[in-house]
């Protein structure tokens, strides 16, 4: 069933552990994805990017496509739609306007002052259509950046209370992409944030963070962590060990279902990992 994130997110935050956003690229993956998290009987996050969106073939492609296989698979567990970095209010308009549940508006590249007013025009218009909202805050860091930002926590106490958001995605030393080099997690900084903003907390950039460093991520106050890198990264792998053992399979379908029990592999793992069972 499709939900927004509020009520799972805050039971994730109450409880110490996290729900998992998984990014969808296609119908196979989305089917992969909801076929696991379906069979482990755990809610789960599907992010979109708008340039997922734009390969999809649109907002409501996108949705639809999401809605029925729901439907189609009896997918039994909560499941959120989410539109990933949402560059704009149009984009979140679009993607509320063709069904998405939750949205992620993601003004960090601006001055605290733009990102406030227009993630404030989001929650307003996501309000009155019973939508969830993510917004960020920091920026988070691409793998190719020098430095790592971190977040000011008078800047965090003040975003979330003008916004009115539900969740946060504070800069805390994370990076989106592969990591080269080692994570720079601020934990005391994620514990604090998650202190005084008192709102579930989200972790960009989760693949490639060993696991110890996750679980204290979660213990100091995380609730949400996004895969992406890590799913693709498994799925070429597996297309790549199978394409060179069948040279003489040409139909795209079975092409792609080469990398499906990657995938698979890794939402289970990651899903124990983030409910702290491993």
């Amino acid at each position: 069933m499709l939900v927004n994130m509020i009520d799972i997110l805050n039971q994730a935050s109450d409880n110490k552990y996290a729900i998992a956003q998984f990014n969808i690229n296609n119908l196979e993956w989305t089917r992969f994805i909801l076929e696991e998290v379906n069979i482990l009987g755990v809610p789960a996050i599907l992010g979109v990017s708008e340039s997922a969106i734009e390969y999809m073939g649109g907002y409501e492609t996108v949705a639809n496509m999401v809605r029925n296989l729901i439907k189609y698979l009896n997918v039994r567990v909560p499941i959120s739609i989410h539109l990933d970095h949402g560059s704009s209010f149009d984009s979140c308009k679009s993607a509320i306007d063709a069904g998405f549940t939750s949205v992620m508006i993601d003004y960090s590249r601006y001055d605290l002052e733009t990102n406030i007013s227009e993630t404030k025009r989001v929650v307003e218009y996501a309000k009155e259509k019973n939508i969830s909202v993510e917004a960020e805050l920091g920026p988070i860091n691409t793998n190719e950046s020098v430095d790592i930002s971190y977040v000011n926590i008078d800047d965090c106490i003040r975003f979330c209370a003008e916004t009115n958001i539900d969740f946060f995605a504070p800069a805390v030393g994370s990076v989106h992409g592969p990591y080269i080099g080692e994570p720079k997690l601020k934990f005391e900084l994620i514990k604090e944030i998650n202190e005084k903003c008192r709102i579930p907390l989200v972790l960009h950039g989760g693949s490639g963070i060993p696991d110890e460093l996750i679980k204290k991520s979660i213990d100091c106050g995380i609730s949400k962590i996004n895969i992406n890198t890590e799913l693709q990264q498994v799925w070429a792998q597996g297309v790549r060990e199978n394409l060179n053992i069948n040279n003489d399979v040409y139909d795209p379908r079975k092409i792609i279902k080469f990398g499906e029990q990657n995938i698979k592999n890794m939402i289970a793992k990651k899903i124990e990992l983030f409910n702290n069972k491993v």
